[in-house]
């Protein structure tokens, strides 16, 4: 991961996260995703290795497989094969209904670098089926055999079963040593469905558990205006830094803005991502989608390290919550130390060496 983020800092002319669907059906039905249906056929190995290389060529850091459900492609070992082949880190977003024992040694052996599970509440109830209660199973299964990481995430959010569930599954993720993260339910269109006193109090306890970089940078900078209501001004590199590309090949700018801008991959290149670095998303202010927040967060510290830093720490401080070790060193570095201006002029020299 460090070398995917030293890559981003140097130059912002590649794709830093594409996620990839290899095929859109799914085995569970739950009721507010919009990235599924019951009949579709898995994509051809074939394709998606010429998608998979064409990610490559465009100097692509890292590919998820998601869905649908990406288990249900019978030669998914072999996309996530191909993709380290590559050079690039694979990833799966997976439900984890389909995993056993040797299914787990199999992604091992193909080496896969990371899997994240949403599990949306404790007990399955008629909104999803991804509960604590089904998948405990599956979970001891990926501490006691899984090689790469494992990242859990919990839901806050309207309609996704009692609020005080997110705290429970990101606990009982912490238990079997597994990151984790909280998100913020969104609407069909990728925007935020407000929180509740109830759940806002929920959502607070359950990201204070989650203790990396990321998830305190992106609590900071992005979740928190969210809960409250508040747009967040930021640049959306969607199309750039991230792509989605659905099971038909096309560039979309999310899985919630599929549509536009609609290129099949293998015409996408140099001009189309240096064209979508800079667009204007009407969709942003209200975005809660966590993996183009999060790509996007990189360059803002690339173009203006000091600023992203000092605003990263002033907002963790201002909700009173205590940052990670990463955090406080570059608080220190960049905000409290007498030589943060030796420091700023440093940073701004290294990040700014690529265009």
């Amino acid at each position: 991961m460090a070398r995917v983020v030293a890559k981003a800092l140097h130059s912002r002319r590649h794709p830093i996260l594409a996620q990839i669907v290899p095929v859109r059906r799914c085995n569970l039905s739950c009721a507010y995703c919009n990235e599924f249906d019951r009949v579709s056929r898995p994509v051809s190995t074939d394709r998606m290795i010429e998608r998979i290389d064409r990610l490559a060529a465009l100097g692509t850091s890292m590919v998820d497989l998601s869905g649908g459900e990406p288990l249900l492609h019978p030669d998914l070992d072999a996309l996530v094969r191909r993709i380290r082949q590559c050079g690039m880190m694979a990833g799966l977003l997976t439900n984890g209904y389909l995993l056993t024992r040797d299914r787990i040694h199999r992604l091992n052996r193909a080496g896969l670098d990371r899997l994240q599970i949403s599990v949306d509440n404790v007990m399955p109830d008629q909104v999803s089926r991804k509960s604590l209660k089904v998948l405990d199973a599956k979970l001891q299964l990926l501490a006691g055999h899984a090689e790469f990481d494992v990242s859990i995430n919990s839901v806050v959010g309207a309609g996704i079963g009692p609020p005080a569930d997110a705290l429970v599954i990101a606990e009982r993720a912490l238990a079997l040593g597994f990151g984790t993260s909280v998100g913020l339910i969104h609407d069909g269109g990728g925007g935020l469905i407000p929180l509740d006193t109830e759940r806002r109090k929920v959502y607070d306890s359950a990201v204070a558990l989650a203790r990396s970089f990321y998830s305190h940078a992106h609590d900071g900078v992005f979740q928190r205006n969210l809960i409250d209501g508040k747009p967040n001004a930021w640049q959306c590199r969607a199309g750039s830094r991230y792509l989605y590309v659905c099971e038909d090949g096309l560039v979309h700018l999310c899985s919630q803005q599929r549509g536009y801008p609609g290129v099949p991959l293998d015409q996408y290149g140099p001009e189309q991502l240096e064209r979508e670095y800079d667009s204007v998303k009407p969709c942003a202010p209200f975005c809660s989608i966590s993996c183009v927040h999060r790509v996007s967060l990189l360059d803002e510290i690339r173009t203006h390290p000091p600023d992203a830093i000092e605003r990263i720490v002033a907002t963790g401080r201002q909700h009173g919550q205590a940052p990670p070790v990463t955090v406080k060193l570059l608080a220190w570095l960049f905000v409290t130390s007498r030589h943060r201006d030796t420091f700023r002029r440093l940073a701004v020299r290294a990040f700014r060496t690529g265009s």
